[in-house]
């Protein structure tokens, strides 16, 4: 077995965490998984993984090496698949934002799928700026301004924000006309992963941009909850129009403060400045730009 073909039977053990399934996966005589394992390990002199009789596990020597083999064997398909001028192939990986995927990526999936039947998609969830390299991810999906990073930032979308409240919220407290009258309201709290502490509400008055803070009886770190607590009339939120539109158009939650907008958010796909864009990540990034674009 040649250098590149251990690399590969290297990976799958990795991401099966098994050397029976690996074989199963290759085709490959289980003897023949585990020998080219023990030849890896004696050539680099180190050990890649934890056996037990249940589970195979990568040690950190392993990860990095795990890392650098997906690196280095997307490079070589990429480079044949130039060459013969094929469709792009092999695993892509991407991590999006969870409300963007339910409702701008996943509905529109199948047509990617079937226009690129030989890429497979892995789609983790979060909204934490990951390390790339380090965790094998191809290019990221987020909301909001980015931090700065070694990442390219591609913006793909700008969405319309809104403030709400529900009807029973509004039958107790009021209904706001202005920023700067919101004594005695509330908001419910939303947590910012990357602040560690509550987003303000932020209005445009007279070409500025105001942000208050209101007492929060309840924060979260979640957008579900964020919607429920509002629907509950626990407090003001403020949310991109097209995650709570279906609970506008059933009266839960009405906008208020409509004269004093919020900027729009921007949407951007991330991925690091000193990596040639292969062209698995190339074509998902120029048909998400368009999704965005038909749907926002």
């Amino acid at each position: 077995m040649d250098r590149f073909d251990a690399m590969r039977v290297f990976c799958r053990i990795v991401e099966r965490r098994s050397f029976t399934a690996a074989a199963e996966d290759t085709g490959l005589p289980r003897s023949t998984v585990t020998d080219a394992v023990k030849q890896l390990e004696a050539r680099l002199g180190v050990r890649l993984l934890q056996r037990t009789t249940r589970h195979v596990s990568p040690t950190l020597d392993g990860e990095a090496y795990y890392r650098r083999c997906l690196s280095i064997l997307s490079d070589i398909e990429d480079a044949e698949g130039a060459f013969a001028g094929a469709k792009p192939k092999g695993m892509l990986r991407v991590d999006v934002h969870g409300t963007l995927a339910r409702h701008f990526v996943l509905p529109n999936l199948p047509s990617f799928l079937e226009a690129y039947p030989d890429i497979e998609l892995y789609m983790s969830e979060g909204d934490r700026l990951v390390d790339l390299v380090r965790e094998g991810i191809d290019c990221v999906l987020r909301v909001g301004i980015p931090a700065d990073s070694d990442m390219v930032a591609r913006r793909v979308a700008m969405l319309e924000e809104v403030t709400l409240a529900s009807p029973a919220y509004l039958a107790r407290y009021g209904t706001p006309e202005h920023p700067d009258r919101l004594d005695g309201h509330r908001m419910v709290g939303f947590h910012s992963s990357a602040t560690g502490t509550l987003v303000p509400l932020e209005f445009l008055v007279s070409g500025q941009i105001r942000n208050v803070t209101l007492p929060a009886t309840l924060s979260v770190n979640a957008a579900e909850s964020f919607h429920a607590a509002a629907r509950l009339g626990l407090g003001i939120i403020q949310v991109p129009r097209y995650h709570a539109q279906r609970y506008i158009d059933s009266g839960e939650l009405m906008p208020i403060l409509e004269d004093f907008p919020l900027t729009k958010t921007p949407v951007s796909l991330l991925y690091p400045r000193n990596r040639q864009l292969s062209p698995r990540v190339r074509v998902f990034i120029e048909w998400l730009t368009k999704v965005f674009a038909r749907q926002t």
